[in-house]
């Protein structure tokens, strides 16, 4: 059934403050915390590699989750990792089709967030003077990140580097359009309130999850 797009800024203004009211961004209500230190930033950024690719999002945190579990929370300690047995911690996670490549990409990630930023995303964001366009190209060089792995990393991180707000990704603006609160980040801006990336990623991360989730119903009901 379709869902009936609310209308009145006083409805959008109260199910804006249900849907960011649990203080938690999509990462977050899956167990990855969003703080500015090295192996957050990391954790959230291979995330949003595999979250990126096709198939169910709960595989693709599921095995976010088994990479972290296996002591690889850091570039650093993922680029020390063996091609083999990130092959098999992600098999064990249930990913499927060609493994090594994704192995591949993973290992190459962390190696080049290691050379590069010494396993540091800040260092990327101080290279980029904190501008937007700047840390959005750089992201978008390092490999398996292209522009939409950026827009899942930087709908996250825009809780705490609060310069790239507002950043909405594909899924979150499906759902902010069939809800009737918006058609781009800056409309969800304007209802979460002027300043407040933090409140942003909370409710893009609920908009994101309405959408794979397909929570409509609960949500209007």
């Amino acid at each position: 059934m379709p869902t009936t797009a609310i209308s009145s800024i006083e409805d959008k203004k109260r199910l804006v403050r249900r849907l960011a009211g649990d203080g938690r961004g999509f990462a977050e209500r899956y167990g990855f915390r969003v703080i500015n230190n090295p192996s957050s930033l990391f954790q959230v950024l291979y995330l949003s590699v595999l979250l990126a690719r096709r198939g169910d999002f709960r595989k693709a945190v599921d095995t976010a989750a088994a990479v972290r579990d296996a002591g690889w929370d850091s570039a650093a300690r993922l680029a020390r990792s063996l091609h083999e047995d990130r092959v098999r911690v992600l098999r064990a996670a249930g990913q499927r089709g060609d493994v090594g490549a994704l192995a591949d990409v993973l290992g190459d990630l962390a190696q080049t967030v290691v050379d590069r930023y010494r396993g540091d995303l800040r260092r990327l964001r101080t290279e980029a003077h904190q501008e937007p366009t700047r840390e959005r190209r750089l992201l978008t060089t390092l490999p398996g990140v292209d522009d939409e792995v950026a827009d899942l990393f930087l709908r996250e991180v825009q809780a705490v580097w609060h310069e790239v707000a507002p950043v909405a990704d594909r899924r979150a603006l499906a759902a902010a359009r069939r809800l009737g609160l918006g058609r781009s980040a800056a409309d969800l801006a304007g209802l979460a309130g002027t300043g407040e990336s933090e409140r942003l990623a909370w409710l893009v991360g609920a908009l994101a999850r309405v959408d794979l989730e397909k929570r409509y119903a609960e949500v209007t009901g």
